[in-house]
């Protein structure tokens, strides 16, 4: 019975392997040679068992920060007046158009006056009629002729006809409306010929001398806002201006927990307009910060954002940190000590009261 060369290929194999084992030549690899050579990853691993577990961290030394709050919001104007007529007449005259500059007391819209004018004049010789009905009433009361009575009956008729003079006057007066504040008239106004009733209206005045640029502060935000502080307003119109802080709400939105802050721009030349989207900056009180970049802070268990450092002792603590602002190479959190360290490389990987190897993160050379 002939034996296949392979079967016997493969005996000669495992006779082979067992000689080689039994002899105990065994070779490890990844094992150095010589005794000075650096140990292989193999025993430098086993030599790292036990070891705490290795961070980088870099010292950090709060500076002053002078910071700004930007509100963003819209111009208003100071007051926005709708003029209406106070008797029912037609218009007969109209000596400014929209978009005229007015000031207080001019004429908007002059009314037909009917017979006012003869109502006052009926009104005038009623008075002097009562006028001269009292005086001789009052001599013949003082020489006995006449009763007290009657003298008290002629005053209550006098003082009858004097309001009835004011009445009339103030009737005929109706029929000139006036501005009540300066400002500049809007459009539209109501057209000659156009019969007024009472209450109608003649024409709307919107005062922008100061202009108003309103927002929201959040309830975070407005303790820091003070009454008097000067702001810059930036408008979408690329205008500047200079303004201060003349209204603070003293309650919140109920919706959005905002305030509604006013900011005053002096616009005399009327270059600043109503209702154009601002951007204000109030200068805040500057106090000290630390400037670190977005990718060492973290979260807590419960969510908090702060960043993890290291204590004299290499533990680790999870500070709670307020961020103050962001630009372009970092952001300014508060909440940290003058002088702290913090884990810039590896803070995610360890926990609350862990002992860590600090490892000092050196500055690149330039």
């Amino acid at each position: 019975m002939r034996i296949k060369f392979s079967y016997l290929l493969a005996l000669g194999l495992a006779v082979g392997t067992g000689v080689w084992m039994y002899s105990g030549s065994v070779v490890v690899g990844g094992q150095a040679d010589s005794e000075n050579a650096t140990p292989p990853p193999a025993e430098r691993n086993i030599a790292a068992v036990g070891d705490p577990f290795k961070v980088q961290v870099r010292k950090l030394t709060a500076s002053e920060r002078s910071a700004q709050l930007e509100i963003r919001g819209r111009t208003e104007a100071n007051a926005r007046v709708s003029v209406h007529a106070e008797t029912a007449a037609k218009i007969v005259s109209r000596p400014v158009s929209e978009g005229a500059r007015v000031s207080a007391g001019d004429i908007l819209c002059e009314l037909d006056k009917g017979a006012r004018k003869a109502s006052v004049l009926q009104a005038k010789a009623a008075l002097e009629q009562a006028q001269l009905e009292y005086d001789a009433a009052h001599k013949l009361n003082t020489k006995g002729f006449s009763a007290q009575t009657s003298v008290a009956a002629k005053k209550a008729q006098l003082d009858a006809a004097k309001a009835g003079l004011e009445s009339a006057e103030l009737e005929l007066d109706y029929t000139t409306i006036r501005a009540p504040i300066d400002g500049v008239v809007e459009s539209p106004m109501a057209d000659i010929g156009a019969r007024l009733g009472v209450g109608g209206a003649c024409a709307s005045i919107v005062n922008t001398d100061p202009l108003l640029a309103i927002g929201q502060v959040s309830e975070h935000d407005i303790a820091s806002v003070e009454l008097g502080m000067s702001a810059t307003v930036n408008l979408v119109t690329g205008q500047t201006f200079p303004g201060k802080v003349t209204y603070i709400a003293p309650s919140a939105d109920t919706n959005t927990r905002t305030f509604r802050v006013e900011i005053e721009i002096d616009n005399k030349d009327g270059e600043a307009r109503d209702g154009i989207t601002a951007v204000s900056l109030l200068q805040l009180k500057s106090a000290k910060a630390h400037k670190v970049s977005q990718a060492i802070m973290s979260l807590s268990d419960s969510g908090q954002v702060g960043v993890r450092t290291v204590s004299e002792d290499n533990v680790v603590r999870f500070v709670p940190v307020t961020v103050l602002g962001g630009e372009r190479d970092g952001v300014w959190i508060g909440g940290l000590p003058d002088e702290v360290t913090v884990i810039t490389v590896g803070q995610d990987y360890v926990s609350d009261g862990e002992t860590v190897t600090p490892v000092l993160e050196m500055s690149e050379a330039s």
